[in-house]
């Protein structure tokens, strides 16, 4: 398995499989458990998701030892706060069926961002989690966290695939020992993104698929990514992108399809800011 080490030590994964719009359980857990029989390590779900339960079943049908599994969950705006944040990641403890995580993220900057970061560190020095981190941060919000509080994230997880590339946040988060990880590696099928010129080009060269280059592309810059499939052969397809390289001339022709601009989720749209805000799921 190929890893990342974070700045407390902890060694990550450094492809998983991730379960955002998995909205149907029984499909969730079925895709979870052919991830982790095709040899995921790292398994990604949030609150807000509302398949935490799903994710749980699969682990513990799995039969892989719980050591061996790297587990990222995420605190959602409705529960910031110190107290909040306490209750809700004992909620997502049980639901997953787990003792700790080994990733606990702040899944948005809105709302008492601090106060769940003071509850995120002691438990992590409970050692009910391994790692703390955030996603969806810019770096101004990132940089406020860090001089206000004792632990500096582990990780920011942002959207990051070859249309959005982060080549500024990615040296950010370098500069701070902070790991960057992409959620949305494919762009969710934006731009045609599996028939991609440039992509498919250099996947023929390679004997390989668009998917699987735009994951290594994402690996070999040191990018945690999570792509997420229910389908099992795309997720086997996903995993087996360890035994081929991209070249510097292939990793320069990928450089040219950076937009420099979110294709999914812009943070800085007041609108999107509101809504996201006011979004509540029932725990």
């Amino acid at each position: 398995m190929h890893t990342v080490t974070l700045n407390n030590g902890v060694e990550m994964p450094i492809l998983g499989f991730g379960v955002y719009q998995i909205d149907d359980e029984d499909v969730c857990e079925e895709s979870v458990y052919n991830a982790l029989m095709e040899g995921y390590r790292l398994i990604d779900t949030a609150a807000v998701y509302e398949n935490e339960e799903a994710v749980g079943r699969a682990i513990k049908r799995s039969g892989v030892p719980r050591e061996e599994i790297f587990v990222t969950t995420k605190l959602w705006v409705q529960d910031a706060g110190y107290k909040s944040a306490k209750k809700a990641f004992e909620t997502s403890l049980k639901k997953l069926q787990l003792d700790y995580l080994d990733l606990y993220l702040i899944h948005m900057p809105f709302g008492d961002i601090h106060g769940s970061w003071h509850a995120m560190e002691e438990l992590c020095h409970e050692g009910k989690i391994r790692a703390i981190g955030v996603s969806n941060f810019l770096n101004d919000r990132l940089m406020d966290l860090i001089v206000d509080h004792e632990i500096v994230p582990a990780v920011n997880q942002v959207e990051t695939h070859v249309f959005t590339q982060q080549v500024e946040n990615a040296q950010f988060v370098k500069e701070h020992q902070i790991q960057i990880e992409s959620w949305g590696p494919f762009a969710e099928g934006k731009n045609n993104i599996f028939k991609n010129e440039v992509l498919v080009s250099i996947a023929e060269k390679h004997h390989k698929s668009a998917a699987q280059v735009a994951l290594r592309w994402l690996t070999q810059r040191g990018i945690v990514a999570i792509p997420k499939s229910v389908h099992k052969e795309r997720i086997i397809e996903n995993f087996n992108i360890f035994d081929f390289e991209l070249s510097k001339e292939d990793m320069e022709k990928i450089t040219t399809l950076d937009t420099k601009e979110s294709l999914i989720l812009s943070l800085h749209d007041p609108g999107t800011v509101e809504r996201i805000s006011n979004m509540k799921f029932h725990d």
